[in-house]
């Protein structure tokens, strides 16, 4: 298993409508496409890529403390991450993008931060 780059970032949005404004008229990212996810939320692209990912705060827990929902980044080879994760005890979540075929594995670090792993066009027998 092998972490390629950085790959975004989610905000929980206290307003959706406004972190939209600031990011795309303050820093200049541009709204752009979102896979049709159950929750709402935007995309805010550097170039090609959507770097900030904003979520409508309603949509998550209430009682969550911080504003950063998670990091995001890149990896290869998701049966090795899966297996690696298991024979650890690390706990997991594993999710399929609605439209883009990818596979997200969710997982915690020791400080309570939450991580996800995507996996462009993965195809595995393990998920």
């Amino acid at each position: 298993m092998s972490i390629e780059k950085l790959e975004h970032l989610t905000i929980r949005a206290h307003d959706l409508d406004d972190s939209i404004r600031f990011y795309t008229e303050v820093l200049g990212l541009r709204n752009g496409g979102r896979p049709p996810f159950s929750f709402p939320g935007a995309w805010l692209y550097a170039g090609d890529v959507p770097v900030v990912h904003l979520v409508a705060e309603r949509a998550f827990d209430a009682a969550a403390q911080n504003a950063v929902d998670h990091i995001g980044f890149v990896g290869t080879d998701p049966d090795g991450m899966l297996a690696r994760l298991k024979a650890q005890g690390v706990e997991y979540e594993t999710r399929k993008v609605p439209l883009l075929g990818s596979l997200q594995v969710f997982l915690s670090d020791p400080n309570g931060v939450r991580i996800e792993v995507n996996f462009p066009h993965a195809v595995s027998a393990a998920w």
